[in-house]
């Protein structure tokens, strides 16, 4: 019998650890209190990071079916990126990706849904599991990531001047109003975590945004890759809303 990723057995704990909880306003504390699995949906350039929302049109029928399926069940779904941008079926994937607890939910018409997913915590693929299903389901590991289920964690330690600095900067060469009153109210989380969601930067980049250890080092990551954009003058600015 194999292992199971950090902590012991995933499933065995997790499935304890879910039992008979009211699933509505649900709220986790911590890597214990995740279910077993997660569907995995593949999505190029996206990101989703710990209490950021990400807003998605589902329409492929397998992707509907995991919609149906989170609705009635832990209404988790896990975003990850396939390490090629070519189109595939099933795709390889990066081996971390963000869980997102459905928030908002409509049917929009010709087969369509909107989904609202509310980022809860990164996770690392531990393996795939066969559900009978015509999307993809995985056995997560959240153990690596405790810190991302505690709002708030390593903001002291984020360069904020320098962050709205590059910020500024890079408004002002891409001609895009600010709303700065919005920015000064806002956590160094809810600051770092959203602008690297906006960031219209690539799929490469945007995982390295992902994997980054901390908030600092996200935060770092994100004026460096900034920066680079302003120095090749890719005027990519208009993208960013």
């Amino acid at each position: 019998m194999s292992a199971g990723p950090a902590g012991g057995n995933v499933i065995a704990g997790a499935a304890k650890s879910t039992a008979g909880v009211m699933k509505l306003n649900r709220v986790y504390a911590g890597p214990q209190e995740m279910p077993a699995t997660i569907p995995l949906f593949p999505l190029v350039g996206a990101l989703l990071l710990p209490r950021r929302p990400i807003q998605l049109t589902v329409f492929e029928p397998r992707y509907l079916e995991m919609l149906d399926d989170a609705l009635s069940g832990d209404r988790l779904i896990g975003i990850i990126q396939p390490t090629d941008e070519t189109p595939d079926a099933a795709p390889q994937l990066y081996p971390l990706g963000c869980a997102g607890r459905i928030v908002q939910y409509a049917e929009i018409g010709d087969e369509r849904c909107f989904v609202t997913l509310m980022g809860v915590a990164r996770f690392r693929l531990f393996s795939e599991v066969k559900n009978g299903r015509s999307y993809r389901n995985a056995v997560a590991d959240y153990g690596p990531f405790a810190e991302d289920f505690r709002e708030g964690a390593g903001e002291a330690a984020v360069d904020r001047e320098g962050l709205l600095a590059t910020l500024r900067r890079y408004a002002e060469i891409n001609d895009i109003q600010i709303v700065w009153s919005d920015i000064r109210e806002a956590s160094n989380e809810a600051l770092v975590n959203g602008l690297s969601m906006l960031s219209p930067c690539g799929p490469k980049e945007k995982q390295a945004l992902l994997e980054a250890h901390d908030l600092k080092a996200r935060a770092e990551m994100l004026v460096a890759i900034t920066t680079v954009e302003l120095a090749r003058g890719d005027g990519v600015g208009t993208h960013l809303h």
